[in-house]
């Protein structure tokens, strides 16, 4: 599978930054032979100048055919090697094909807090693209798919800008057999 993913708030491009891969996070979602070309998962890329209020992350995918699950976290640093996922996660979406969830949690002083898992509906087909866009609210996160919004995540990580640093956004594709 491969995935997009891009900032809105992209002013100048430097080598390690989200939009590099992408020229300009247009308007138009690409085809599935275009976003192959684009970025291949797992994905780590540095959130430049933190998040904060009025920013967004856009991550553009296609669902395997036999899909377990997928996830993107924003993560506030880079995990050591021995430690997965980092000491702090201000936001992990994890869709699981399985039992139809789509859950949301975060991680603060190492200790997972908060999993919620209501939504209207499970909105990923296997062998289908998606968007999801992440907005960045004063208070919360406010989670789109497809333009749909689907649910908001208040904060629990209290500095946004900590959520930046070396790989502060990771998105992490698996698919397989049931």
């Amino acid at each position: 599978m491969a995935v997009q993913a891009a900032e809105n708030d992209g002013i100048n491009m430097e080598v390690d930054h989200l939009n590099d891969s992408l020229g300009n996070p247009g308007l138009i979602s690409p085809d599935k032979e275009d976003l192959s070309r684009l970025l291949t998962v797992p994905f780590s890329g540095r959130i430049r100048g933190g998040m904060r209020p009025g920013k967004k992350i856009i991550v553009m995918g296609i669902v395997d055919l036999e899909p377990d699950s997928f996830d993107v976290s924003l993560t506030c640093g880079r995990a050591s090697e021995k430690e997965e996922p980092p000491h702090d996660v201000a936001l992990k979406l994890t869709a699981r094909f399985t039992d139809r969830q789509f859950l949301r949690s975060a991680r603060i002083s190492g200790k997972w807090v908060g999993e919620e898992a209501s939504t209207a509906y499970f909105p990923f087909i296997p062998d289908q693209p998606f968007r999801i866009e992440i907005h960045c609210e004063h208070q919360r996160f406010r989670i789109f798919v497809d333009g749909h919004q689907l649910f908001d995540f208040y904060h629990k990580v209290k500095s946004l800008s900590s959520i930046d640093t070396n790989s502060p956004c990771f998105a992490r594709i698996r698919g397989g057999g049931r």
